[in-house]
């Protein structure tokens, strides 16, 4: 009897791991995903102007494609199944950017609007791996991390435009 219910136990705490193990690539890739299409409809936006922004937009985005890569690989590896972002939050990303770059499409605009979207991501990474550090596997982890740090460092970069 003591060994089923240990068994029991095992069980249930692997699947909690995996909803949380889940929980971070999904939010990692969601956020890749739609760094993705922020970044895409923005250099769409400024194509016909002299922005000196544009190559930090093109390493970014290079940089999103990765991210959104390597945790779709995790997934997949894993087993589980992707949940995408929604059309409404991609449509009122784009939405939005077209409205900034017409109101105002200087370097310092951009930089600012981008800055604040990534330091909300910033703060959510920091917050999920220091909730799922002691239970997620490593290379999950590592991959939060390595995408938490590729946030801080853009958003050093965007300082410079501002």
């Amino acid at each position: 009897m003591y060994k089923s219910i240990k068994s029991i136990h095992i069980k249930k705490e692997r699947m909690n791991n995996m909803d949380e193990n889940i929980e971070l690539l999904e939010y990692i890739y969601k956020n890749a995903e739609m760094g993705v299409h922020s970044l895409t409809k923005l250099q769409e936006e400024l194509e016909e102007k002299e922005n000196k922004i544009k190559k930090v937009l093109k390493e970014e985005l290079e940089s999103y494609e990765h991210f959104k890569k390597e945790s779709k690989k995790l997934i997949k590896k894993n087993g589980y199944d992707l949940e995408k972002n929604k059309l409404t939050a991609k449509i009122a990303s784009s939405m939005g950017i077209k409205k900034e770059v017409n109101s105002d499409n200087s370097d310092a605009s951009i930089a600012h609007m981008l800055t604040q979207g990534i330091t909300m991501g910033v703060v959510d990474m920091e917050t999920k791996i220091d909730n799922y550090k002691e239970v997620v596997n490593e290379d999950i982890l590592s991959l939060a991390k390595e995408f938490l740090k590729f946030q801080q460092e853009e958003i050093e970069k965007l300082k410079e435009y501002m």
